[in-house]
């Protein structure tokens, strides 16, 4: 007789596992060390429920617990998911071009993907003076607002677009491209110029400017962006952003990487 594992389930028919995993994304980058009375009212778990999961999550490694009592990401959930990154062949293809480009720009270097309607970003280099930037390693932004998504978006599924487009899109400075209509014509300009340009979309004091990275058959795999002072000097950076995503794009494999996320 075979030997099935049966996960453990609430009254609600929620799993175990299923419960875990809405504590785990109860974790913000605004507030990484949460309470577990936190985490509680993020997950809508009861306060039992959730400090049990923190317990066994503690157990293997997977949180911490400091003397303060707030719960952290721990050191071996770190080290499984550096070592099972399904974005790490595009990371390392890309970070001699990531560092190449900084050095030319002094500013804010990033590699972002596709996923799910969102832009999630991968790497990012920047300097102690260089201009504001909201965006963070493993954060994201609504594909809309920056840059890179813009650049994703224009080079995406055509339903992606329909999604994106059919819905109210956030406005964060009075530059933000907030209307269908206007959004589809920059799409359409980004296809026919090869980058996105975007000036004080996230902060008014920012430029956002990114191209597409493909890989060998030519499909777009990922954006490379910077984010500049927004002066009449931003566009500067588009001969050494092209340059920087073509040997990005040499560097991959034919269909790189296999693991990208959806």
């Amino acid at each position: 007789m075979r030997d099935t594992a049966v996960v453990p389930r609430a009254a609600t028919g929620e799993s175990s596992l299923a419960r875990a995993v809405r504590v785990l994304e109860a974790f913000t980058p605004e507030e990484p060390e949460p309470t577990v009375s936190e985490l509680a009212r993020r997950s809508g778990l009861h306060v039992a429920t959730a400090s049990r999961i923190v317990g066994q999550l503690t157990a293997h490694g997977l949180l911490g617990r400091g003397e303060d009592r707030r719960v952290r990401i721990g050191v071996r959930m770190w080290e499984l998911a550096s070592r099972a990154s399904p974005t790490r062949s595009l990371r390392d293809a890309a970070m001699p071009y990531l560092e190449d480009l900084h050095a030319v720009v002094g500013h804010h270097v990033q590699l972002a993907v596709l996923q799910g309607e969102e832009v999630l970003f991968l790497e990012r280099l920047s300097a102690r003076d260089a201009v504001v930037n909201y965006s963070r390693v493993a954060g994201r932004l609504p594909l809309h607002i920056s840059s890179s998504g813009v650049v994703l978006l224009a080079y995406g599924p055509p339903e992606l677009g329909d999604r994106v487009l059919a819905r109210p899109m956030e406005r964060r400075t009075p530059a933000t491209i907030t209307t269908p209509e206007r959004m589809r014509a920059v799409l359409e300009q980004v296809r026919r110029q090869g980058y996105a340009l975007l000036a004080g979309h996230v902060h008014e004091n920012a430029t956002g400017i990114a191209v597409p990275v493909r890989n060998g058959l030519g499909d777009v795999v990922a954006a490379l962006s910077v984010i500049v002072p927004n002066d009449e000097r931003a566009a500067a950076a588009v001969p050494a952003l092209l340059a920087a995503a073509r040997g990005v794009s040499r560097s991959l494999p034919p269909r790189g990487p296999a693991d990208q996320p959806a």
